[in-house]
């Protein structure tokens, strides 16, 4: 497992070494112990979630605010994203700052973003299956978001004007301005 630093403090790109005969395919998509060794972090996650969407589907940028924060570790089962973390961290020093990385089920990245940031993902493929861990329970009450085309981060979600697809909910989320850094 190749355990890559990002820009952003506390957050990375896992790659898996693959091993692959005639027969297929294995490989470790998580090991608590390598992970911790090599980030110094400790995780416990206790929630897998899962979705399908198709091509344009922008989802997020979502977080869980307080006590509900929640880490993630995220991975494409098949398809290909555009995958997206924003540092909400207010003592950090890329606050405010992102990371996008392209995850598909060809590449087998996966990315891993600490408590304090918020996630999002665009489907590049016709559809796309995403998977993700979580070190907290979901909380309705606790849920926040960032609009997915704040002009402040300037994501590039690699969709064309016209062809994305956004949820109502997501449409109205508020810019990073918007939210206190406290």
């Amino acid at each position: 497992m190749k355990i890559t630093s990002t820009k952003l403090k506390d957050c990375y790109i896992i790659e898996p070494q693959i091993f692959g005969d005639d027969r297929g395919y294995f490989f470790e998509s998580f090991h608590l112990n390598k992970f911790t060794k090599a980030t110094g972090l400790a995780v416990n996650f206790v929630q897998d979630n899962q979705s399908s969407s198709t091509f344009g589907v922008i989802r997020g940028l979502h977080f869980q605010k307080g006590v509900h924060a929640q880490a993630k570790l995220v991975r494409v089962l098949s398809g290909k994203v555009i995958d997206v973390a924003v540092d909400l961290r207010p003592d950090s020093e890329t606050y405010g700052q992102f990371e996008a990385v392209e995850l598909s089920a060809e590449n087998r990245r996966q990315l891993f973003m600490p408590r304090g940031f918020a996630h999002g993902f665009s489907v590049l493929s016709e559809t796309a299956e995403f998977a993700y861990k979580c070190d907290n329970y979901y909380n309705k009450e606790s849920e926040g978001g960032i609009i997915y085309n704040d002009p402040d981060l300037n994501i590039d979600w690699k969709i064309p004007i016209g062809k994305e697809i956004i949820s109502e909910k997501d449409q109205e989320l508020p810019q990073l301005s918007a939210l206190k850094k406290k």
